[in-house]
């Protein structure tokens, strides 16, 4: 029996973990994941530490790592892995597609103690583009990366099953500036168009469920008609994949499979709260994972925290889990400092959206009675990075011991306290 099922009995012992570590009452995380509004990806290949997304946990960080075609160093990118676990990352992600990818897979997986996706068109899309062209590939193709990826002991993974022959037909008909974006909805769509049969992850969406069933790992129903501009968000291409996935969302919980639904990218601030809300009604309550949102396109080189601000107004309104962006998003292959700029930006959007549920604001009186104290110490500790506030600190000298070179021998908090003393 997989998680999903084994919840409707009794509480499983993965459950049970998730509970202790969000202060909940397992028998309300067992209802969560029996009813599909909470997951806990988790291939028992992999078998990494327990974590739930969804409703009423805390808001998840993804990060992303990989290697691409021009950049292809496993050094590198596993740093880039210990420098995400280090800033609190609950999951990282395996986009490779340079080099020996599945080697790069079987390393992240084997060094990562958090749960680890992959997108498997990718590398099917991909190894059919460098044999011919990416429209070249067939069911078999498709269904053999993925069935690959869960031997590998892949925890969950994107699949782009609400791109078919109908919402191809209305991204056609749209005015769109920046058409297909993802890089598995351009694989799918072109596909599509070029054989003009429906896409085997719709069309054979059973199979794909009997194969998550057997691996136990947790599909994420990726958003391959995401908006690329703020201009194209919530067009009718975006909501007719969003009703599909909707579908899929049941039909994966009536087989006892895990699913999440993946989010836009490009949405205007005034439009995160609506997003968020139309996902969780048409995709009845599915945990919600979003890229960003990104809520303006000017940004280059500092989408961290355009994405920073979309991700914490979308964790206010209901997203569960949020994927980071680093300042090389749009750009290119991010360096392990943009990766640390990258998960700390999001690990920082996160907080304030279960700040805004009532979650974490222990850490934030700690911290505000440590300035009291001008305990520079525990502030440190208790920072997001705490590294980079003492070097900070350390690179502003000042005469003064307690306080710091903005303020120097007129620090208010020191001066207040001296006279509360008297």
């Amino acid at each position: 029996m997989t998680l999903m099922e084994d919840s409707r009995s009794g509480v499983a012992p993965l459950i049970e973990e998730v509970a202790r570590r969000e202060g909940l009452d397992p028998e309300w995380v067992r209802r969560g994941v029996a009813a599909g509004r909470i997951v806990i990806p988790h291939n028992p290949v992999h078998a990494p530490e327990p974590c739930g997304i969804g409703e009423g946990l805390s808001v998840k960080v993804n990060v992303n790592l990989g290697s691409s075609r021009d950049i292809d160093s496993l050094d590198e990118e596993l740093e880039k892995l210990r420098v995400a676990l280090r800033h609190g990352a609950h999951a990282v992600m395996d986009l490779s597609t340079g080099g020996d990818v599945d080697g790069f897979r079987r390393a992240v997986i084997k060094e990562s103690p958090v749960m680890v996706g992959t997108v498997p068109i990718y590398q099917t899309g991909l190894s059919a583009a460098r044999r011919g062209a990416v429209v070249d590939m067939d069911e078999d193709d498709i269904f053999n990366g993925i069935e690959a990826h869960a031997r590998d002991g892949v925890d969950f993974m994107t699949v782009h099953c609400g791109i078919t022959k109908e919402s191809v037909e209305w991204l056609k008909r749209s005015d769109r500036l920046t058409g297909v974006v993802s890089r598995g909805g351009s694989f799918l769509t072109a596909w599509i168009l070029h054989n003009e049969e429906e896409n085997p992850l719709y069309g054979q969406f059973d199979y794909l469920l009997e194969m998550a069933r057997e691996h136990e790992f947790t599909l994420s129903l990726g958003d391959g008609f995401r908006p690329g501009s703020i201009a194209d968000s919530t067009d009718p291409a975006q909501v007719s994949e969003l009703m599909i996935l909707g579908e899929l969302v049941k039909r994966s919980r009536a087989a006892g499979v895990q699913c999440m639904v993946e989010g836009p990218g490009h949405v205007p601030l005034h439009m995160v709260e609506s997003n968020v809300r139309m996902q969780k009604s048409l995709c009845h309550d599915a945990p919600f994972y979003v890229l960003g949102p990104l809520v303006t396109d000017i940004a280059p080189g500092y989408d961290h925290i355009v994405g920073a601000i979309g991700g914490a107004l979308a964790a206010q309104a209901g997203a569960d889990f949020l994927c980071y962006l680093t300042p090389a998003e749009h750009l290119c292959l991010p360096t392990v400092d943009d990766v640390r700029e990258g998960v700390v930006a999001s690990m920082i959007a996160a907080h304030v959206g279960d700040i805004a549920h009532g979650r974490g604001g222990d850490r934030d009186q700690l911290m505000s009675r440590a300035r009291a104290d001008l305990d520079w110490e525990t502030m440190y500790s208790l920072a997001v990075d705490g590294e980079k506030a003492r070097r900070y600190r350390a690179r502003g000298a000042t005469k003064e011991d307690e306080g710091c070179s903005m303020c120097g021998d007129v620090c208010a908090i020191r001066i207040l306290k001296d006279y509360l003393k008297n």
